[in-house]
């Protein structure tokens, strides 16, 4: 039973990572760049979440991918089915919750580089395209790990949101998170407690294993200087 919800969670992290990651990197460049007066607005879309209860945005993506929706009738019209209570949801949700996480790290890492170094490139006759790939991309990099990690852990570790769009089948939406609290409910502390501790552990690993890259990164561009 926690090799599958582990499974599961496991599968749902990385997709979602992997989403917020080719998501992530163009809004923030376009955050971190853009000199729109409404971009404020985009702000705050974006880091609504931390902020928003998690049930709040799992009722409405809930009511959203439902069979009443617009976009659940086209779905299950396509599909045969809707996209609450399936993988698909978990995913959609987990991205719009997670998205502030891999986000704001990245518009950060953006907004410390030099922007000399970007006049001298477009100085140089490179396009912006080159600019980024070349200067602005790896000197973010720090940024870039820091908010596909923090997504992912952010991922591991979701309830309200997950709960709310895809209840708890077996092997379909069913996450460690969820397993926990199923545990606690049938009041089997023992399992609960091993099943949480698995999950501390691989979120304290991940937390770690970023804070050693960021200090080898850092500490290789001070050589560097």
């Amino acid at each position: 039973m926690i090799a599958q919800a582990l499974t599961l969670t496991l599968r749902l992290a990385l997709t979602v990572s992997v989403i917020l990651l080719v998501i992530g990197v163009p809004l923030a460049y376009w955050l971190t760049y853009s000199v729109r007066r409404w971009k404020f607005l985009v702000e705050a879309i974006v880091s609504l979440p931390i902020v928003l209860p998690p049930t709040v945005l799992g009722f409405y993506l809930l009511v959203a991918l439902g069979p009443l929706s617009p976009l659940g009738r086209w779905y299950r019209a396509l599909t045969g089915h809707t996209m609450a209570f399936t993988f698909t949801g978990l995913v959609i949700g987990s991205i719009l919750y997670s998205l502030p996480f891999a986000v704001q790290p990245i518009v950060t890492s953006f907004a410390a580089v030099d922007r000399r170094l970007l006049q001298a490139s477009a100085l140089l006759g490179a396009s912006r395209w080159r600019t980024f790939w070349r200067i602005l991309l790896p000197l973010g990099m720090p940024g870039v790990l820091t908010g596909f990690v923090l997504s992912f852990a952010h991922t591991l570790g979701e309830f309200g949101v997950v709960l709310m769009i895809g209840g708890n089948i077996p092997g379909v939406t069913r996450t460690i998170s969820i397993l926990i609290f199923d545990q606690v409910e049938a009041l089997d502390y023992a399992a609960a407690n091993r099943t949480a501790l698995l999950l501390l552990l691989l979120c304290f690993a991940l937390l770690a294993l970023l804070y050693g890259l960021r200090r080898r990164a850092s500490w290789n561009l001070w050589e560097w200087r």
